[in-house]
């Protein structure tokens, strides 16, 4: 596994660099984000660990600018441990976030996650409801045809969604398939990931083609395939 770190510190660079070998992840590390953009499309990383704070441009811009190119997973490390700053990340379209001092143990278990859930195949088959095809093997989605672009995250939930139409899926049990029931994945956290998929969908809450919500319980998939 090859994780690509982009991040200004080079002491902690190394340190991980030591730390994850033991696991078997490969860490690629830039210390600026022009360097990072580089590594990005010549070193096809597995994941990205990217810093919120870094010189030029800051974190947030970095994952707006890799989410144009790639729906690569992407862990932003914050040093506040802001809330504001978790929720901006998740907007954007990282995939988790983790503040600053951490253990080491920790954000190798998340990178673990995320890159096992991105990768995971399964059999060739899609979803088609309306307009909507959910290619499952090639993790894509396609409204009218055209490619939706979604995150790692957005994917996940959109197929989650789909093999369970017509079903109340309330946050706790969004949260468990995203995170795991130990994960700090809280509520307001899946509440951004739904309305980041509504906007590729072109859903309207008040008027749901595929995502209605069911106020103070959770939502309810509207399509199924045939």
């Amino acid at each position: 596994m090859k994780a690509l770190l982009i991040d200004d510190d080079q002491k902690l660079s190394e340190l991980l660099k030591q730390y994850f070998h033991q696991y078997g992840i490969d860490v690629v590390a830039a210390f600026h984000p022009k360097k990072g953009m580089e590594l990005m499309r010549t070193e096809n990383p597995d994941i990205i660990i990217l810093d919120v704070m870094l010189p030029d441009m800051d974190g947030f811009s970095v994952c707006k600018e890799i989410r144009k190119e790639s729906d690569i997973p992407i862990i932003m490390l914050t040093a506040r441990g802001d809330t504001t700053d978790k929720i901006v990340g998740l907007e954007i379209g990282a995939d988790d976030y983790l503040a600053k001092p951490f253990e080491p143990r920790e954000l190798v278990a998340r990178i673990q996650t995320i890159v096992r859930r991105s990768q995971t195949r399964t059999p060739k088959k899609s979803l088609v409801i309306g307009e909507l095809e959910i290619k499952l093997n090639e993790r894509d989605a396609l409204l009218n045809g055209e490619s939706l672009q979604l995150t790692s995250n957005e994917f996940e939930l959109l197929s989650y969604f789909a093999g369970h139409p017509g079903k109340k899926i309330d946050r706790d049990e969004i949260m468990n398939h995203l995170r795991g029931i130990d994960a700090n994945f809280y509520s307001r956290s899946v509440d951004i990931l739904v309305s980041r998929l509504r906007q590729k969908l072109g859903d309207d809450s008040k008027s749901p083609r595929f995502i209605k919500t069911i106020w103070g319980e959770g939502y309810v998939f509207l399509g199924e395939a045939p």
